[in-house]
């Protein structure tokens, strides 16, 4: 109605303003505008000076200026050959404000009203209003809330503006009381309603809301159920009718769905057609169905993706394959035709990158795959969608192409990014009875000046030690990608006031080493260092085994060359939160001849992250070290004799032990901790001994409970990780937070020959993952599952740590 009054209005007007024979316009003058522009109206006008101004041309002028949505009114006046023209202006909107909306974000709203015109700064039109209001009803009723109401206001403000506020009253969303399939025979309502987004209320309800009437949702349905039904062969399946019926009150919804399952049909024929490009024997390694199987609707769909993805990376990006199913009622089989279309083949005419306002350019390209001038090929671009997100430099990578306009065979690339922190300021703050409190703090940088190198600071304190580190790494050193590292590192142990092994250290080390990539998921890193570490005993105080093995090398300052040689195999799809893939690596450390102590250690990982639907993730890691010294230290056998013989001619009774062969206490594996095996303090499990020698008794005491064994590590170390993280139903980003069920187990043993599944730590309990505001946090709360009598005084349930980004 109100559409209608308005061409009555126009046409009224029209019609008063047309009162005059037609004339030469000399100059046209234009009266009541204060916020348009002249030059803005004439632009719209299709009248010149020197136009000969008819009826008709009046008409259409004023038609013109009316579309602009400018003006409320328009008149056209004639003083002598001058063309007065006289407007009202439309007011503008100086504000828009939205309330009560929960339901839909009131960015997104005001996003949506943008499109619509109706956003600050605009001219405001009441028929856009009315618009404005039926879409916001029509869209909270797609989400089942029919006591929905919008109530738009509109205040007038001086200098022709108004205030536009809409009051939204969403109401509850109608509750689903009944949902009934009719029908079905083959299979029940379970089985066929299993992944239904749509049911009725249940004890999950309040975590699901999946009794939460959407259209959109049983729309979703229904076409899970015809493909439940055509994945297991009833080609022919329908969803003859659905109802849907409401309550008087709007809160109750009633829902049935009528379909025909009709009959199972085998494949009779599958026919490739069209321009298959290449031959046909690869082509039907890309078909999943074969003729005499059950039709698959799933297999079907499978076929042509692949197909689709084998030409899209040979150059042919919008190629398309239709499946054409023809079905013989009678017999009840189908012939089945995959339609090939290849289209034109395309090649990358430019690759733009778009959000990268700190990284530079050369930091993305030199991860893409998918390079200029070269045929398109979509693996290269999903390969280079995979490095990027694994940089850890953005929340968010998008790859496009679109054609360049007026071609038929290039296309442009286009990486669209959204930047997230890549440095961070990270403190942390823990107390145990031992170490007291415990602080640490480093700063980083992975993405130092937008060059794509890093760097860190660290530094660690305690009551028993002091730690600072230093890293440096440019991961192109050349264009193949081999990159340097430089790191250096200062720590200060003093472990007399704990019940760890009661010694000091004093250690300096610099090393560097190269990365060098040798496949798109392998890589090798090889190294060199050189470190000075003091070792200082305690006679009385310290565990006479580790006097020992200090007696038999003769020194307390140990200098070591260190060789290191890594090779990784890295399939994980993220950086901060990988949902699939995993890692393989191995990695030795050898300390060269002309060390103080000649060994080496073997370090093994193995871990992946498997989808396992609904949002779940499944993640399991494995690790496995081992260490031992080779050469005799340059201690000879006659040496050791000697040295036996001055230790019973001082000590009777006292016997060395030959630890020549023994991985140094001070490279010992540890376990325990936040790191490995939750619930347990760190470094705490594994073997302990008493100052004597002597073994601690089942509660881990010596001396009749005079003190605690002192845990000293070994040179075998097993640890095992099964987590769950589980979907947060408020939380869409997983990049933001985690929330993981997790099971750990593990323990260090003196030697492989030591190992004894039976000594295996266990705990479990929950862990959460956040990058909150002020950086990242990590919480787990865990159970020890597996536990001895002498491990309850190292046992710790919460442990945490938090930062602060930059």
């Amino acid at each position: 109605m109100k559409r209608i009054a308005a061409l009555i209005l126009l046409a009224s007007l029209s019609a008063n303003a047309f009162a005059f024979d037609p004339f030469v316009v000399s100059d046209i003058r234009i009266d009541g505008l204060s916020r348009i522009s002249a030059g803005t109206v004439y632009n719209y006008l299709p009248i010149n000076k020197g136009d000969q101004l008819t009826n008709d041309g009046a008409q259409r002028a004023i038609r013109a200026l009316y579309r602009t949505k400018f003006f409320s009114d328009v008149e056209f006046e004639r003083e002598g050959s001058i063309l007065v023209i006289k407007v009202v202006e439309r007011p503008s909107i100086a504000k828009l404000t939205l309330r009560g909306n929960k339901d839909i974000k009131t960015d997104d709203l005001k996003k949506g009203l943008k499109e619509i015109g109706l956003s600050e700064g605009e001219t405001f039109d009441r028929l856009a209003l009315d618009n404005v209001q039926q879409e916001l009803i029509r869209q909270y009723y797609n989400r089942g809330k029919y006591n929905v109401s919008v109530d738009p206001h509109v205040t007038r403000l001086d200098r022709n503006r108004v205030a536009v506020e809409i009051e939204i009253r969403e109401g509850k969303a109608a509750k689903i009381k009944e949902l009934n399939i009719l029908g079905n025979h083959a299979f029940t309502d379970k089985q066929i309603r299993e992944g239904f987004e749509s049911d009725t209320t249940n004890w999950m309800s309040w975590y699901s809301k999946d009794d939460q009437y959407s259209r959109e949702k049983l729309s979703g349905d229904l076409e899970k159920l015809q493909s439940y039904y055509m994945d297991r062969g009833y080609a022919d399946f329908g969803v003859d009718s659905t109802q849907v019926a409401i309550a008087p009150d709007k809160r109750a919804m009633y829902i049935d769905a009528s379909i025909k399952e009709g009959e199972i049909y085998k494949v009779a024929d599958v026919k490739l057609l069209g321009e298959l490009i290449l031959p046909e024997a690869t082509m039907r390694q890309l078909v999943f169905i074969k003729a005499g199987e059950t039709f698959n609707r799933a297999a079907v769909e499978a076929s042509t993706k692949a197909i689709k993805a084998i030409l899209a990376n040979i150059g042919y990006a919008y190629a398309k394959v239709t499946p054409i199913p023809k079905l013989d009622k009678e017999k009840r089989t189908v012939d089945l035709t995959l339609y090939v279309e290849p289209g034109q083949r395309v090649y990358v005419r430019r690759v733009v990158f778009q959000g990268n306002t700190r990284t530079e350019d050369d930091v993305l390209r030199r991860e893409m795959r998918q390079l200029e001038g070269s045929w398109y090929s979509q693996a290269a671009i999903d390969r280079s969608k995979v490095r990027l997100q694994r940089l850890g430099y953005f929340k968010k990578v998008d790859i496009d192409q679109k054609m360049v306009p007026g071609t038929q065979d290039k296309v442009d690339v286009t990486v669209k990014v959204e930047e997230q922190s890549a440095g961070s300021m990270q403190f942390g703050i823990g107390y145990s009875q031992y170490s007291g409190i415990i602080l640490n703090a480093s700063v980083s940088q992975n993405n130092l000046f937008g060059t794509g190198d890093s760097f860190s600071i660290s530094g660690e304190r305690s009551t028993y030690y002091t730690r600072l580190g230093l890293n440096y790494y440019n991961p192109y050193l050349t264009d193949s990608g081999i990159g340097i590292g430089y790191s250096a590192s200062y720590s200060k142990t003093d472990y007399g006031n704990t019940d760890f092994a009661n010694y000091a250290t004093s250690a300096k080390s610099f090393s560097t080493y190269l990365g060098i990539p040798i496949s798109e998921t392998d890589g090798l890193r090889v190294g060199l260092g050189i470190s000075s570490n003091k070792v200082n005993l305690f006679q009385g105080y310290s565990p006479q085994v580790l006097l020992d093995y200090q007696n038999e090398i003769g020194n307390k300052t140990i200098h070591t060359w260190t060789g290191t040689l890594g090779w990784n195999h890295d399939t994980r799809n993220g950086y901060w939160a990988p949902t699939r893939g995993g890692l393989i690596s191995a990695s030795t450390d050898i300390a060269l001849p002309g060390s103080t102590v000649q060994y080496w250690k073997l370090s093994t990982e193995l871990n992946h992250y498997w989808p396992i639907g609904k949002g779940f993730v499944l993640y399991l890691d494995g690790q496995v070290g081992y260490g031992k010294t080779y050469g005799g230290n340059g201690i000879s056998d006659d040496a050791f004799t000697a040295l036996k013989d001055a230790s019973l001619a001082q000590s009777p009774g006292h016997v060395i032990t030959d630890m020549r062969q023994d991985l140094p206490f001070w490279q010992n594996y540890y376990a325990g901790g936040v790191r490995d095996v939750r619930g347990y303090q760190d470094n705490t499990l594994g073997p302990r001994v008493c100052i004597d020698g002597s073994a601690p008794d089942a509660n881990g005491m010596c001396n009749n409970g005079a003190y605690y064994a002192q845990p000293i590590g070994g040179a075998f170390k097993v640890l095992g990780t099964a987590q769950v993280f589980l979907p947060l139903p408020f939380l869409k980003d997983v990049n933001t937070a985690r929330v993981s069920w997790f099971m750990d187990v593990g323990n260090v043993y003196k030697d492989y020959k030591s190992f004894d599944a039976s000594e295996l730590r266990a705990s479990t309990g929950l862990s959460l993952q956040w990058q909150a505001p002020i950086g990242p946090l990590i919480i787990s709360f865990a159970v020890p599952l597996r536990s001895k009598a002498a491990d309850r005084h190292y046992e710790e349930r919460i442990q945490f740590t938090f930062g602060s980004q930059f």
